[in-house]
């Protein structure tokens, strides 16, 4: 038995394919082999063809069905991970009316402001848990008003993966996970705002049905089934955003577990038991995976723009030429933790919402021309990045979130010694490094939505652990003055 699963970015679309008993990846495959394209017609935005991500799918499903050998029969379930944020239009057949407006186009900004403005503070982080922001709701709200005529022929909007079930099976729903991440989940009555759909002036119809995210929302007909080389009537089971699909493939599901990413930018998500908020908003709370009206479980969701993004550019401007990222690691571990007081502050990817919509840039202090070497600002490079994310910790902290251990995949900078001990250091933290992705999570979350799998404790058993970092001791006083000494440069810079 087998369990299908999609991830579907905004640079590719990746399948996996999982042998159920056996919790092993038999055949992976992504397309396009090259970034996928983003329409950007203004400054600001970003869009993408949905019919691209079904194109991108049907080419990974046929390779690693290819590759495989694998019956199209013995495939049990299908688990859909994808991009959050997302808006999809269709008409009342099914028709897409318009490109995707995608997570990282800001022109309903002003649209999500004027809607906390006016809904009011209180309700919008008592309810909503988040300010509107530049979430679907708002991204729909630029429509209704930019574009009055396609607003008109709308039959029902989607998020990408709830596009992507659509084509697969023909049925229109969604999760509230997914209605939380466009910000038209109330949280403090269960169910989609009324307020908020009336503030906009959306009919509540204009929303597909709500399923749960592990249940039966669909099955495979026969065109897709013909399109994929898949078989008719194969169960669609799971669907969640691509940050509650990580932590599901991290096995991170209760109260005070934490997730982790550190690629071009940074992530850190963590379960919390109750529903609560930052009254600053400086990080997003939606809808966990295994979330209920009955039982709550929320992720918090913190994005350091920042993080690898840094890295990269002092490989490529700093460090010496030709020098490989393993290479830079080796020339930092020479340096003592913190960097000879060498501090850095990463933030010169755009505005950081952690810091209230700020954009400070990023910047060196401490520097001396007699005594530091490049070495030095590799090293406070990595250690800069672990501090914003410390920074967003003690947020999430604040909001009753103990964070004791730290999941994440052996990829981008957890690959780095420096960057692992730095933030086991400064959190005081366990961090467990796991071989897993999106895809895969996807196709276990399936298996969890099949019945396949009892629980989560069965659906990762087999998740292989590849590595435990403690904080030590004996280097704990280090940690903690080297980050006093970078907050006190951020808070000159912020304040």
């Amino acid at each position: 038995m087998y369990l299908l699963g999609y991830d579907i970015g905004s640079s590719s679309v990746k399948a996996s394919l999982v042998n159920a008993e056996t919790g092993k990846c038999v055949a992976t495959s992504f397309f396009p082999k090259t970034e996928a394209k983003i329409i950007a017609v203004h400054p600001g935005w970003a869009e993408q063809e949905p019919e691209n991500w079904w194109n991108h799918l049907k080419l990974a499903t046929q390779a690693i069905m290819f590759e495989s050998k694998v019956n199209p029969n013995d495939i049990k379930a299908i688990g859909i991970s994808y991009q959050m944020h997302g808006l999809v239009c269709v008409d009342k057949n099914q028709k897409v009316l318009r490109p995707s407006i995608i997570w990282c186009d800001s022109r309903a900004v002003p649209y999500g402001q004027k809607a906390f403005e006016t809904l009011g503070e209180e309700y919008c982080l008592s309810h909503l848990l988040n300010s509107p922001g530049n979430f679907t709701a708002s991204k729909l709200a630029w429509i209704k008003e930019n574009e009055p005529e396609l607003f008109s022929k709308i039959h029902k909007i989607m998020l990408p993966g709830d596009y992507i079930a659509m084509r697969l099976s023909g049925e229109i729903c969604t999760t509230a996970e997914g209605l939380s991440e466009g910000m038209f989940w109330d949280f403090k009555n269960g169910c989609i705002s009324k307020e908020l759909m009336a503030y906009y002036g959306f009919d509540m119809s204009i929303l597909p049905e709500v399923k749960p995210t592990f249940s039966e929302q669909g099955r495979v007909n026969a065109t897709a089934a013909a399109e994929l080389g898949l078989a008719e009537g194969t169960l669609i089971t799971y669907r969640a955003g691509d940050q509650p699909n990580n932590a599901l493939s991290l096995n991170v599901f209760n109260p005070g577990e934490i997730a982790s990413t550190a690629g071009t930018s940074g992530v850190v998500y963590g379960v919390n038991g109750e529903i609560n908020y930052d009254p600053q908003s400086r990080v997003n709370t939606f809808a966990h995976v295994n979330y209920t009206p009955e039982q709550t479980r929320l992720g918090v969701l913190l994005c350091i723009n920042g993080t690898g993004i840094l890295n990269s550019w002092i490989k490529r401007t700093v460090a010496p030429e030709e020098i490989s990222y393993s290479g830079m690691n080796e020339l930092a571990s020479k340096i003592a933790i913190g960097s000879n007081g060498l501090s850095i502050l990463p933030f010169g990817n755009g505005a950081e919402r952690m810091l209230c919509n700020k954009e400070i840039g990023c910047s060196m202090h401490g520097i001396d021309f007699n005594s530091h070497s490049k070495a030095d600002i590799i090293r406070a490079a990595q250690e800069g990045i672990v501090f914003s994310f410390k920074y967003g910790i003690d947020i999430m902290e604040e909001m009753g979130i103990p964070v004791q251990k730290i999941h994440a995949g052996h990829a981008n900078m957890f690959l780095s010694p420096i960057f692992r001990n730095t933030l086991a250091g400064v959190t005081g933290a366990t961090i467990e490094l796991y071989d897993t992705d999106g895809s895969v999570g996807a196709a276990k979350g399936a298996g969890m939505g099949a019945g396949v799998y009892k629980d989560n404790k069965e659906a990762f058993a087999t998740l292989d652990k590849l590595e435990v970092i403690e904080p030590k001791a004996s280097d704990e006083q280090a940690y903690a003055e080297a980050y006093e000494r970078w907050k006190q440069c951020l808070e000159k810079e912020i304040n």
